[in-house]
């Protein structure tokens, strides 16, 4: 824009010229009066018009001719106040863009051009960093181990690993068995869900190992999130959201995730009940989960476009409710393929500890749930509490996040905010009372994953790398600049506490199989508790009054793109 001011200048100044030429030239003075000012003003013109020819040989991708062509079209979007619009221009490789801010248009094409907040590297530093690297020779012994292994591993803090045991002072009874696996697949949730329901559930019938289906619930997760989907995109057309515009870049990025939160394991549960794993066994694809993805996430963007053109063409309801019914048959079909159909009604025989055989069913999932599974471990009984210790997010507020959830017509996402001392204080009281407590945290940060212990010595960076990692933020700051949030959910079976009743450590049931850790039980630190846990659910019980008055206040809302609005699935693979 700043190249159009000045041609537009150097047109009107030449104009002024030319009228001044044209009007003196009829007075009668002396030549020298008339044509020394004139010859200023024209070296004033020539210098201006000079400067003007030299920016657009600088730059070649703008080109004046378009800047003029589109300059109307610019000013009539800028004035329709969208966020950001691109608009191409002829013989130009790189788009401009309109902003709702008309003065940031030239400011952010000037900063784009120049890209020179701070000196570029020159080789005289190129060449000081070099001489400064190899100055000391523990940069070049590093340099040589971690050519030949994981360089996180080689951070690896062998008086720290000495240090950490997994022996426990208060623990549930009993814990699950056989340790679970999500393998390739970004379910944890579901698993450390099930896998808190199962201790309970295997207390009361006597039973030795146990599982509840995972693909069950996945089945009917994966639909309801793509039928979710489709609501979120007509949703966000009534509101006016543009295609392009942040929002709906966001939720086109992952449009059916295998990510989940508490509030959508309710969902799930409420609505299709539980059946046991043998009843509904895995596939190849809800242990590995990457192609069924591939193929949900084309069609559903797919699906996107064939919504927005209907609504653009201002098609009534109902047939827009027959185009989403229509896709979701199709999307039905593909996950049934993949994953097998649940059946309605199941069989399940076991044999319980004494040897005695045991028979249930006919029987539905829904009815499962009500008669066996409930009277042990009510699901609407557990209330999920956060930490987010950001000075914008009070602490006893709720919250919920702009488009998160899995189920239309389902419980919202609903965020209580608590001191993560409260968090603290109560899943040691769960764990005390003999219930497992489900949590979700940034599970990769100061984790040693072989030994599966996660403290924040564990690693010494400096000592590798001159330089700690991840610790030189708080934990708020690492929300607020993407450095942390919610990757993984496992579940809480024991913790050990000092003389002055302070939890010092916590043992962690994961489900990424037994080869790690403690036959795939971690042992987690009370410090990187506080650090990384971000959400935990337990029973009202052991939950102050107060705390629980903050459900009954109207949520904020969050932006979708929130760090707490993440689901427990990124780097949550057991591979």
């Amino acid at each position: 824009m700043a190249v159009l001011h000045r041609a537009l200048l150097t047109w009107f100044l030449g104009l002024v010229f030319l009228i001044l030429l044209l009007e003196v030239s009829s007075w009668n003075l002396p030549l020298y009066y008339v044509f020394i000012p004139l010859w200023c003003i024209l070296a004033v013109i020539i210098f201006v018009m000079m400067h003007h020819l030299a920016q657009v040989a600088a730059d070649r991708q703008f080109v004046f001719l378009n800047e003029l062509t589109h300059f109307f079209r610019r000013l009539s979007q800028v004035a329709s106040g969208d966020e950001l619009v691109q608009i191409p221009l002829k013989n130009s490789h790189k788009p401009t863009f309109a902003h709702s801010d008309w003065l940031s248009i030239s400011s952010r094409r000037s900063s784009t051009l120049k890209m020179a907040a701070i000196r570029s590297i020159t080789p005289e530093i190129l060449s000081s960093l070099r001489n400064k690297f190899f100055g000391d020779s523990k940069n070049i012994l590093a340099l040589n181990a971690c050519a030949r292994t994981d360089p996180i591993e080689l951070c690896t803090s062998r008086a720290g690993l000495d240090e950490i045991n997994h022996v426990f002072n208060q623990r549930i009874e009993i814990e699950g068995k056989p340790i679970t696996n999500q393998k390739s697949s970004g379910r944890c949730w579901l698993f450390a869900f099930l896998n808190c329901v199962r201790i309970p559930f295997m207390k009361h019938y006597n039973i030795d190992e146990f599982e509840f289906s995972q693909s069950y619930l996945f089945f009917y997760d994966k639909l309801e999130r793509c039928h979710y989907f489709l609501n979120n995109v007509v949703e966000t057309y009534n509101r006016g959201e543009r295609v392009d515009g942040r929002l709906v870049s966001y939720i086109l990025q992952d449009p059916c995730s295998d990510g989940g939160q508490w509030d959508m394991v309710s969902n799930l549960v409420l609505r299709y009940g539980l059946m046991p794993k043998k009843n509904f066994q895995e596939s190849f694809s809800s242990e590995s989960t990457n192609r069924l993805n591939s193929i949900l996430k084309s069609k559903l963007r797919e699906f996107c476009k064939e919504l927005r053109t209907l609504l653009d063409q201002g098609k009534p309801q109902d047939e827009v409710q027959l185009k989403v019914d229509q896709q979701l048959s199709q999307i039905f079909r593909i996950i049934s393929i993949c994953l097998g159909i649940p059946k309605d009604k199941f069989v399940w025989e076991y044999y319980d500890k004494t040897k005695n055989y045991h028979k249930v069913g006919p029987i539905s999932p829904q009815k499962f749930y009500e008669e066996f599974v409930k009277p042990v471990y009510n699901i609407e009984d557990k209330i999920c509490l956060v930490n987010d210790p950001r000075e914008i997010h009070p602490y006893n507020k709720a919250y919920t996040v702009d488009c998160l959830g899995n189920v239309v017509g389902g419980n919202p996402i609903i965020y209580n905010n608590q001191h993560i001392d409260l968090l603290e204080q109560v899943a040691s009281t769960s764990i005390k009372k003999g219930e497992p407590v489900w949590f979700g945290c940034e599970v990769v940060k100061r984790f040693a994953a072989k030994q599966g212990i996660e403290d924040l010595t564990i690693h010494d960076y400096s000592l590798v790398f001159g330089t700690d990692v991840t610790l030189g933020l708080t934990k708020a700051e690492r929300l607020l600049y993407g450095e942390s949030c919610m990757t993984h959910a496992m579940v809480f079976t024991a913790c050990s506490v000092d003389d002055n009743g302070k939890v010092t450590k916590w043992r962690v049931e994961n489900s990424w199989g037994d080869d790690r850790g403690d036959k795939g039980y971690f042992v987690m630190s009370a410090d990187w508790f506080k650090e990384f846990v971000f959400e935990l659910v337990v029973d009202k019980s052991v939950v102050p009054a107060d705390v629980l008055e903050v459900f009954k206040l109207e949520p904020t809302i969050l932006p979708a793109w929130d760090p707490m609005g993440t689901l427990a699935c990124r780097n949550c693979c057991s591979r």
